[in-house]
């Protein structure tokens, strides 16, 4: 016998309809149970049954909040999946933990020409080879039509149908870990999307107010304590059911929860217990705008208890720095000096005054006990190249040079670095948004508010894509055959190089901050990063000058140009250039020339 359950506590009834192969519609009563919830059996329903769920005397079938699968779309009916059919092949699996990470952000849907997880898993040998140790999946929920980034999720247990369902996920995350990758699953529990989203009528899953997204999560209201566990099952499901290592939660800052204790700070204890029951690490990682510590410090001391934060803090100053943008919120970036904080202390504004938000900003992190690994960061990423106005990547904007410098810094820096796909080659394909909304006037209401976005930054409107163009979206998708090209093919060797030395040293692994130092000359550009014996030198200016050392250069690790060569001052390097060099352990120790 099959039963069916769901949650809907504003109804005075309720009943399910299934439909079997090509038989009609039958509907069974369902009996109200404590709490709100409503179950009952439906017979000897095969998976594979589509279902949904009619609220008091209405005749309009809804699908299920739970579904895990909807192969006709968010507003289709649901259909039964058994969760326990799919044979694992990674029984052998033991996890990955933080320390030493290096992350990948893909997007399925343009990853491959295809944009299924079959033909993803065709180019896990590339993460592999180039050395990555997570791959971080764009959301990958049910979302209205067929392509998105993914966060208008409205079906957040079902997996998006044309990326290839729920048992296509398995195969690409059994895939992963053959190949030693983690998995990373994007959450979205901050809002729901514009279409689709039937939550409202079954109880009451949403409050008064609005985030920058849309309605809020109620987090705290009458009948939070449902809503809250229907966030939290979602996360088990991913990290237990789907056999994910790890969740990058959305926007955290957008969550509205006045409860004690925070909905984030339940769900790090039932991560906790999960992944003691299933022998293996399994991480959060928030993406927070707060610049507050408290999110990755213990529960026991008033702490969220996420693994580790994105500090969008280092993106800036990266892309400042060698982009000259100051526009928005890059308005507080760029300077040398800026650099050196952000590196030595995770953050930069942590109680200064940001002239972006016109006010102060952020708390100090410790640079003794937190770890650096706790910090995600990237040269680029999904947000900072899709919500350009043209959705251009780095190699657009800047030199290959400077591409290849801030890959240098990325790559040696004391955080965990995150790729976003196709940076590894310098892929000259846009990020665009898209969306593909069956309705015309949603359609209509989402590009027009693009347009309006941008048009506060000075972009024109004739410029911004449109988000329902089906060509925004075949843009966006990776050029595979660059890889052929021989500057493409040379920025991957250098990432190639970058990671294997990472791995190489521990000087590079160490994720003390207060071990990390920074020495520059504003006037001249130049910078020199501190690990261990190891030195990250950069030569930001035009032309080819001499970098001073603390210590002689005894060795040259990793160079993204050749023109370089060892001196008793330091290192002279071509301008937009940079090397890894490792120095004598003491002084009087005699420098050579290498190259």
């Amino acid at each position: 016998m099959t039963a069916l359950r769901v949650w809907a506590p504003l109804a005075s009834r309720v009943r399910a309809q299934t439909v079997t192969g090509g038989h009609s519609p039958v509907l069974h009563e369902l009996n109200a149970e404590d709490g709100g919830w409503w179950a009952g059996e439906v017979g000897e329903v095969e998976a594979g049954a589509d279902y949904g769920f009619l609220l008091d005397d209405g005749d309009t079938v809804l699908p299920d909040p739970r579904s895990r699968r909807q192969p006709n779309g968010v507003h289709g009916l649901s259909r039964l999946y058994d969760p326990h059919a799919y044979e694992w092949k990674d029984r052998y699996w033991t996890g990955r933990d933080l320390p030493g990470a290096v992350i990948y952000e893909l997007h399925i849907g343009t990853f491959t020409p295809d944009g299924t997880f079959d033909a993803a898993i065709d180019r896990l040998d590339h993460l592999a080879r180039l050395g990555v140790t997570h791959v971080e999946l764009l959301p990958v929920n049910a979302v209205n039509g067929e392509w998105n980034w993914g966060y208008d999720g409205v079906g957040w247990y079902a997996v998006h149908e044309p990326y290839g369902g729920p048992d296509g996920l398995k195969q690409f995350i059994d895939a992963c870990h053959a190949r030693g990758l983690a998995v990373v699953i994007d959450a979205v529990y901050n809002h729901l999307g514009p279409s689709g989203n039937y939550l409202p009528q079954f109880g009451p899953y949403l409050k008064s107010g609005r985030n920058t997204w849309g309605d809020l999560v109620n987090l705290d209201g009458e009948g939070s304590v449902e809503v809250r566990r229907y966030i939290r099952d979602n996360a088990a499901m991913w990290l237990d059911e789907f056999h994910a290592d790890a969740l990058r939660l959305d926007a955290v800052h957008a969550l509205e929860d006045s409860s004690e204790p925070h909905l984030l700070a339940e769900m790090a204890a039932d991560v906790d217990a999960l992944c003691a029951h299933l022998g293996r690490p399994l991480l959060l990682i928030a993406e927070s705008d707060l610049n507050d510590p408290m999110m990755i410090e213990a529960r026991t001391s008033g702490g969220r208890g996420m693994d580790a934060q994105w500090d969008d803090d280092v993106h800036h100053q990266l892309h400042a720095l060698l982009t000259g943008e100051r526009q928005g919120y890059y308005a507080d970036f760029g300077t040398l000096e800026g650099f050196a904080k952000t590196w030595k202390s995770a953050f930069f504004h942590d109680g200064t005054y940001s002239e972006f938000r016109k006010r102060k900003h952020g708390a100090p992190v410790d640079r003794l006990t937190t770890p650096g690994y706790r910090f995600v960061v990237g040269l680029q990423n999904h947000d900072q190249v899709g919500n350009r106005a043209v959705g251009d990547r780095l190699p657009a904007v800047i030199s290959h040079g400077l591409l290849r410098v801030g890959a240098a810094l990325l790559l040696t820096s004391p955080f965990t670095p995150m790729l976003w796909m196709g940076e590894e080659w310098a892929a000259s394909t846009p990020w665009q948004f898209f969306t593909s909304h069956p309705e015309p006037e949603l359609g209509k209401v989402t590009a027009e508010g693009r347009i309006a976005e941008f048009a506060e930054h000075g972009w024109k409107a004739e410029d911004v894509p449109d988000p329902q163009d089906p060509e925004t979206f075949l843009r966006s998708k990776l050029r595979w055959d660059e890889l052929a090209q021989s500057e493409h093919r040379a920025m991957f060797q250098l990432y190639q190089r970058l990671l294997t030395l990472r791995r190489a040293e521990s000087n590079l692994t160490d994720p003390r901050l207060d071990r990390v130092d920074v020495s520059y000359d504003d006037e001249r550009r130049w910078l020199v990063v501190h690990r261990g014996r190891l030195r990250v030198v950069a030569n930001l200016a035009a032309e080819r000058q001499v970098v001073p050392l603390d210590r002689p250069a005894i060795d040259v690790l990793v160079s993204t140009e050749p023109g370089f060569a060892f001196g008793p001052s330091g290192v002279a390097l071509d301008g937009e250039s940079a090397v890894v060099v490792r120095v004598a352990a003491g002084a009087g120790r005699r420098s050579r020339r290498v190259g």
